[in-house]
């Protein structure tokens, strides 16, 4: 009887379509890069293969959205973090109604659908500031949909407020907001949150937020930045993580990893490469194989990588972004528009197509 190499039953397993392990995990990072990437972009078409009425595999999606910072103060402090700033500090501010009303009108011009909306922590505005915010945009701007204020901000708030997380995401919701971004997971590793952000909340507290606003019907992304001081196997149990809520709860759309930047923070590691950027997605996407859509980053990795990284399980090439303020403080800044985005998937052979938050064609 001839025996069946390890790597051959590897590979059988993500043809397949079978769930991996970590140990798998492991072996699939040191595969040849491009022989990962096939395997990738073979479960990115198991994932999509019913999407879009069968033409999922065919199908690029992207979105024209803005972020906007409506505050850069914060008292998390994060030595990941180039962005924020303390009171005490003469470039700090708290953006006004009109300022935020004027960047969703340039939004609006550019056909936008999405805002997302983030700040610091705050120590000061309240609960009535937020409201009005949200109350506000949902009013001038019914066609935008807000994606807004990470699990970090959520925890942040219920604190301040002095109610529970999920009286605040109610709240939130009546007033307005559509869905949740993933951001703040970072590593969903206590000893790694501990010591590149120890004053943000913890990886249960970041898990229990996305939990609750999945019970009350809100979808939400689900992200991790790498390549700080984290190992691998922190990597694969930030993944394990989020795949078993998603088991729990189906509440997340996509998932979007992107690489520390390391350029103005206190946190100093070594750039991660772009065929380590891309060997972590192609893990992550075969890894989670109950999430449907997977982002490249072409944010912190620039187009080209952006557009490569369609070939290693990315199904979409996230946003045009009109507004991007946390990446480019520590010294990274691409900038796309709509025609560019839709160069570059064609170029990869792919039919590029404008999505809303919840991975549903516009047009």
């Amino acid at each position: 009887m001839v025996e069946i190499r390890t790597e051959e039953r590897l590979v059988d397993k993500v043809l397949g379509g079978e769930r991996i392990s970590a140990d798998d995990a492991r072996a699939l990072h040191a595969l040849p890069l491009a022989e990962l990437g096939a395997l990738a972009d073979a479960r990115r078409r198991l994932a999509k293969a019913a999407a879009y009425g069968g033409r999922g595999n065919e199908i690029v999606t992207y979105i024209v959205d803005r972020n906007i910072n409506y505050t850069n103060v914060c008292n998390v402090y994060c030595k990941f973090c180039a962005f924020y700033r303390t009171e005490k500090d003469s470039d700090h501010y708290v953006l006004s109604p009109e300022e935020i009303d004027a960047k969703l009108d340039e939004l609006s011009a550019e056909g936008g659908v999405q805002v997302l909306l983030q700040g610091g922590h705050h120590p000061k505005l309240g609960i009535e500031f937020y409201l009005g915010m949200l109350a506000r945009i949902r009013e001038k701007f019914p066609h935008i949909n807000i994606h807004g204020f990470s699990p970090p901000e959520f925890n942040h708030f219920a604190g301040v407020f002095g109610m529970p997380v999920r009286e605040v995401i109610e709240k939130f919701v009546a007033a307005g907001l559509g869905s949740i971004p993933g951001g703040g997971g970072e590593i969903l590793v206590d000893r790694v949150r501990e010591q590149i952000a120890p004053l943000k909340c913890g990886s249960d507290a970041w898990l229990d937020v996305m939990r609750q606003a999945h019970g009350l019907g809100l979808r939400s992304s689900a992200t991790m930045m790498f390549g700080h001081v984290e190992s691998f196997d922190d990597r694969i149990e930030h993944l394990s993580r989020l795949r078993d809520l998603q088991d729990e709860t189906g509440g997340f759309t996509a998932f979007i990893c992107w690489t520390f930047q390391p350029e103005h923070t206190k946190l100093k590691a070594e750039t991660v490469t772009a065929a380590e950027y891309l060997r972590t997605q192609a893990v992550a996407r075969i890894f989670l194989d109950n999430f449907e859509n997977v982002q490249s980053s072409w944010v912190t990795q620039g187009p080209e990588i952006g557009q490569v990284a369609l070939q290693f399980g990315a199904n979409d090439f996230g946003s045009v972004m009109m507004e991007e303020n946390v990446v480019s403080s520590a010294g990274t800044s691409f900038r796309l528009r709509a025609a560019d985005i839709e160069h570059l998937i064609r170029e990869a052979g792919q039919e590029p197509r404008r999505r809303n938050t919840w991975y549903q064609l516009l047009n």
